[in-house]
């Protein structure tokens, strides 16, 4: 029964009738093998600027201490830091542990991972600085090590961080120490993989698109928002807490097993360790 034209005018407000067109599959493959190609033949560029992007700007200048990033056990870590302490650059080496959320004492196991790496690397003594393991661990961390500085009296460090985390650690010491006064330098340590050579195993891809996607998350959210409403929860509340007594008596254990002490610095009265004179 053909359509009325009563029947029309109320359809059209009900249904309406559209042409549409799609590309074939042939045409997405050719262009799914076209950006393939096109990345592949630029791959010498993108991919270093990439890993460039995720890298700290080397800064080094005599400083109260050497901060190791040791939140991802890393033996290069510890060989730069005890190659910047032999040359002069700093007199101590402030080493983070995670506390034992139990004990509230760092863990055993870090604390023992670091202790052998320092004494592979030769880097001497090493100071003991507890730190939350709470989100954002990055924030929190910078804020339990800036807590550490000033009951220590420390305005300078030196960050030594693994090759691809450094940019985000300069980052965030920078934006939390430097609220604090205390000037930051930034060193990043070498690396299995390169900065040209890091799309050549699935490890060094992990590790770079890792670091940058956290780099992209602190730099638009962690930093911007987080910092600034962020309340500071110190580990410790005072010089006579039970837990910093105990950190105490640890370096300086530590200190005497290497066979380093406590001096004065000439013309600021301010502790640093340096390597004891046999005579």
């Amino acid at each position: 029964m053909p359509e009325t034209p009563e029947a029309s005018r109320w359809a059209r407000h009900l249904v309406c009738r559209a042409e549409h067109t799609r590309t074939t599959w042939k045409l997405r493959l050719g262009l799914l093998v076209l950006l393939v190609v096109a990345l592949r033949l630029t791959s010498g560029w993108w991919a270093a600027a990439i890993a460039r992007s995720c890298v700290c700007d080397a800064s080094l200048t005599l400083s109260d201490a050497i901060l190791v990033e040791n939140f991802d056990p890393d033996y290069l870590v510890f060989e730069r830091a005890s190659q910047l302490r032999r040359a002069g650059l700093a007199a101590r080496v402030l080493v983070p542990i995670h506390v034992d959320r139990s004990t509230q004492k760092p863990n055993d196991v870090a604390l023992g991972i670091a202790e052998v790496m320092a004494r592979i690397s030769g880097i001497g003594a090493i100071e003991v600085v507890p730190v939350r393991d709470v989100e954002p661990i990055s924030l929190n961390a910078a804020q339990d090590v800036q807590n550490f500085l000033e009951r220590g009296y420390i305005r300078s460090v030196i960050v030594v961080a693994p090759l691809f985390r450094s940019r985000r650690s300069a980052l965030v010491y920078t934006a939390v120490l430097g609220q604090a006064g205390v000037t930051v330098a930034c060193d990043p340590a070498r690396s299995t993989n390169a900065v040209g050579n890091w799309t050549q195993s699935w490890h060094g891809i992990e590790d770079v698109a890792q670091q940058w996607l956290k780099l992209q998350y602190y730099r638009l959210y962690v930093l911007p928002f987080r910092l600034r409403s962020h309340t500071v929860a110190p580990l410790i509340g005072h010089l006579g807490d039970p837990h910093w007594r105990f950190v105490d008596s640890l370096s300086d254990s530590m200190r005497a097993r290497s066979g380093w002490k406590e001096e004065k610095s000439v013309g600021s009265g301010m502790p640093m360790s340096g390597r004891s004179n046999p005579n």
